[in-house]
């Protein structure tokens, strides 16, 4: 699949079938997280993936999404420096999210389908992945193959509406 067409394929998925990933399915994405950049290459992330089905119903249950359950697959993507960049952002925050970004388009070229999982109980989860206390659960997604085509993307504003020029005014 062309680049651009992964791009404006990809949907949030929330219903899964019930099939394994392959192995190699699984590396190859994983891969493309692991080749993500990061800021002076600290590469401050871990991912662990969670296949249990009793795990996967508890972070359901701790994020209050009970679909969740259904997808083979969550990703827990973890920040483990806590480091601030210059700019005032958490380094964390923006490194594991460009790797979590090319996990989930590598999803897509494999044909599987993928959502961002940004509402969970931190400290819960972090206990039911055993994360030590000095490093954050940044995001989580499931991945999957998906039960039904994704729908119609939902309209995105035109370029002249979030693109400025030189300035923002």
């Amino acid at each position: 699949m062309d680049f651009y067409d992964v791009v404006s394929t990809r949907r949030s998925v929330r219903a899964y079938q019930d099939r394994d990933i392959p192995e190699e399915v699984l590396s190859r994405i994983l891969e493309a997280g692991r080749s993500a950049p990061s800021g002076c290459n600290l590469q401050n992330w871990m991912f662990v993936v969670v296949r249990d089905s009793a795990r996967r119903a508890a972070l359901a249950e701790a994020s209050e999404q009970k679909w969740m359950r259904q997808a083979p697959v969550i990703v827990a993507v973890v920040g483990t420096s806590g480091r601030t960049m210059f700019c005032g952002v958490k380094a964390d925050t923006v490194d594991c999210a460009i790797a979590i970004d090319h996990m989930t388009l590598a999803a897509t070229a494999e044909g599987l389908g993928t959502c961002w999982i940004g509402h969970f109980d931190q400290k819960q989860c972090k206990q039911l992945l055993s994360v030590p206390q000095d490093a954050k659960i940044i995001e989580m997604f499931t991945l999957g193959y998906p039960r039904d085509l994704p729908s119609k993307r939902q309209p995105r504003k035109p370029l002249d509406e979030i693109v400025r020029w030189e300035h923002y005014s």
